[in-house]
């Protein structure tokens, strides 16, 4: 029972950025106006995916899904980061850190693998245009996302209950401002050599093979679309997976380095802003991309706001 006590505290302290507190209310600004925009931007692709007919497509799905995920992935961590950049409380109670692990990485692993499935459909409408609809249908779609989101669920039940036994000695600041595995993991005073094996090996099968499956889709998508002979359907082609290829880039390019090295080497100033990027800035971000490079997404939100009727007219 000592041991449970001293190994599981009643709160843990987000120290966060507290060693900067000008810095603080400077992030506070910035991080709610990038979660309203991430609200605003997100709620609107999801809206647009269901009430526009044009948009019932499965890459419109996918894109609904994603859009989806980000909303709840940000929702589980930026309100509770702006309570304690917004006054000297830093805490969050065990449960609380236990509920935010888990949907944390629940959250983070299920997109992984969606931004693979998202490439396989891009590979599909562009070296296979004739077949889409066949091989893209609806069953089919409902299984990729069921997928993405199983692996999620297994990361998050294999990883969280072993991050969260490790003996911390009494220790309950976490030098960061969420509670995340890697910062978990160096508040242990125990070894900790098993449960980074474990981090790492589920490391390399959530993100190196979905983003080893990106990077041969988007291979096989390139030569198709240097085989093209017309300007014009080489853009076209270009123009349907650049955005998808933007958005990978920046999740895979921030949570890789996040996560495939080992404990001991993990900075974690480095860690936290890092962090806040792939969290705050990226699912803020997405919106945008689909929505600037997408005239589909353009038409459906002039639909809405009822300019297309209007430009029709003039």
């Amino acid at each position: 029972m000592g041991r449970d006590n001293v190994s599981h505290p009643q709160a843990f302290i987000l120290v966060g950025f507290s060693d900067r507190p000008r810095l603080e209310i400077i992030l506070f600004a910035f991080i709610l106006v990038f979660y309203i925009l991430t609200l605003v931007g997100n709620t609107a692709i999801i809206l647009l995916s269901i009430m526009d007919a044009r948009l019932h497509t499965p890459m419109y799905f996918f894109l609904g899904n994603l859009s989806f995920l980000d909303l709840c992935f940000t929702t589980s961590i930026v309100p509770q980061l702006l309570w304690n950049l917004w006054g000297p409380d830093k805490t969050i109670t065990y449960h609380g850190c236990v509920a935010q692990l888990y949907i944390y990485m629940v959250l983070g692993s299920t997109e992984c693998v969606l931004l693979a499935v998202m490439s396989y459909d891009r590979y599909v409408a562009v070296c296979r245009p004739l077949h889409y609809a066949i091989i893209m249908h609806s069953r089919l779609c409902l299984q990729l996302v069921s997928v993405a989101w199983c692996c999620g669920f297994l990361n998050s039940f294999v990883m969280c209950p072993q991050t969260m036994q490790l003996s911390r000695c009494g220790r309950c600041r976490v030098d960061h401002f969420l509670c995340e595995m890697p910062a978990l993991i160096a508040m242990s005073c125990e070894d900790t050599m098993l449960v980074e094996a474990f981090a790492f090996a589920l490391g390399v099968a959530l993100l190196l093979v979905p983003l080893s499956l990106i990077l041969i889709s988007y291979g096989m998508i390139g030569a198709a679309v240097l085989r093209i002979k017309s300007a014009a359907g080489r853009k076209k082609a270009f123009n349907t997976c650049s955005s998808h290829l933007a958005v990978v880039s920046l999740f895979y390019g921030t949570i890789i380095y996040m996560y495939l090295q080992p404990a001991n080497s993990y900075s974690q100033d480095q860690g936290k802003f890092l962090t806040l990027f792939y969290t705050v800035v990226t699912p803020s971000i997405n919106p945008l991309i689909y929505t600037l490079r997408n005239k589909d997404v353009r038409g459906a939100v002039k639909k809405l706001l009822g300019w297309e009727k209007g430009a029709g007219e003039a």
